[in-house]
């Protein structure tokens, strides 16, 4: 797996080659090596027509064109290499994310995260996933914004995603968190990181593993009548399910067993 770093710092750019070779030397299945290095998009672009890589560990806040518009700019090659941003800000990680980033990582990188993200490119660019999770890899991480920060939740602890006025709010299971992503945005995203969510009611997703029940209870879908509900788990919360769902709902519950 060849590696090209992009970054307008000398220093960060050394640092990064030295993560690399460490985490390479740690992992002997992990088969990764720094082939080239570039101070700004153009030198980049250039160095990727001579020679194609399969990975980009690149910076944003770069002089000239960024690393959001070089990402982009990728995309028109005839050999697209995946992108790892490696950035100082965080604020950025949103438009990373629709611009296909495999990982985000921020300044200053930590062994670990930096092997999980060797990992994730390696896997994309192989098609194989590990039988066993890899020593220091972390559970996929939805990146969401709440109010303003930039999160990055795992996947295992998201339980459901519903749609109220002008935000969503996230019930994970230690916490609630108004989101400004709506749950269009969400769905291919949370498919993406292999989350197992369904949608029950056009205003909610919620995981599966974390239904625990579906009923008839008063003040459901249809109002102030009977309607169906879920009950969702560790939390104890029912959440409304649309009659045209409820089918799909008995299914997901069967399947989870």
């Amino acid at each position: 797996m060849k590696l090209l770093i992009v970054d307008d710092e000398p220093l960060a750019r050394l640092r990064l080659r030295s993560l690399i070779e460490a985490v390479a030397a740690s992992l002997p299945e992990l088969e990764a090596e720094v082939a080239g290095e570039a101070a700004d998009a153009d030198a980049a672009l250039l160095a990727l027509r001579e020679a194609p890589v399969d990975a980009l560990l690149l910076d944003i806040a770069m002089p000239g064109r960024d690393g959001l518009k070089l990402a982009a700019a990728l995309r028109r090659l005839p050999q697209v290499p995946a992108v790892v941003f490696v950035s100082a800000h965080a604020e950025h990680a949103l438009r990373a994310f629709d611009l296909d980033a495999v990982d985000y990582l921020t300044k200053p990188v930590r062994r670990e995260r930096l092997a999980a993200a060797l990992q994730r490119v390696q896997q994309r660019i192989t098609g194989i996933v590990p039988t066993q999770p890899a020593p220091l890899a972390e559970p996929p991480m939805l990146v969401v914004s709440d109010r303003g920060r930039v999160l990055r939740l795992p996947i295992d602890e998201l339980l459901y995603f519903k749609a109220e006025l002008k935000y969503v709010t996230l019930r994970t299971t230690t916490r609630t968190l108004l989101l400004d992503d709506t749950l269009a945005e969400l769905e291919p995203r949370l498919e993406g990181l292999g989350g197992d969510f369904i949608r029950v009611h056009r205003n909610a997703l919620v995981a599966k593993r974390a239904i625990r029940a579906l009923e008839q209870r008063k003040g459901g879908d249809s109002g102030d009548g009977e309607g169906w509900a879920v009950r969702v788990s560790p939390i104890d919360e029912w959440l409304a399910v649309s009659r045209r769902q409820v089918q799909a709902v008995r299914a997901a519950l069967r399947a989870v067993g």
